[in-house]
């Protein structure tokens, strides 16, 4: 269960990064000077629409490590807050025991979630809010 929810992870931070990439090369495309709007209005609404794009992205995130049982040491627990900028996204929470280790994932939306969140799932939303 923890290696599926793994893989979920890093296929999802993979696809992010691939379209990461062709932002960058789109960008990049776009840098010669006849690309460039000639009035100051156009480069307003490059800005804007770079803005209204930018909104869906998980810009703000946060991780919060610590000791969920008394027993063991090494912070080797943790909950990462992955959300954008109106606070919805994901809160994945990972909790390490001496034999086994249990991920959760729960919904964020508007800086709460609908299930109830540990404290340190409540930190990791908390640091993550600009």
């Amino acid at each position: 269960m923890v290696i599926v929810s793994l893989l979920a992870l890093v296929v999802a931070l993979v696809a992010l990064g691939l379209v990461l990439q062709d932002r960058r090369t789109a960008a990049r495309r776009r840098t010669g000077v006849d690309a460039l709007p000639e009035d100051v209005h156009g480069l307003r609404q490059e800005v804007a629409a770079l803005r209204a794009e930018s909104t869906g992205a998980l810009r703000h995130l946060a991780v919060v490590r610590y000791d969920a049982f008394g027993d063991m040491g090494g912070h080797l627990s943790w909950s990462l807050a992955l959300l954008d900028d109106g606070g919805d996204g994901v809160v994945l929470t990972s909790i390490h025991g001496r034999s086994d280790a249990r991920t959760y994932a729960k919904s964020v939306a508007g800086w709460s979630c609908e299930q109830q969140l540990s404290p340190e799932e409540r930190e990791a939303i908390d640091r993550a809010r600009p």
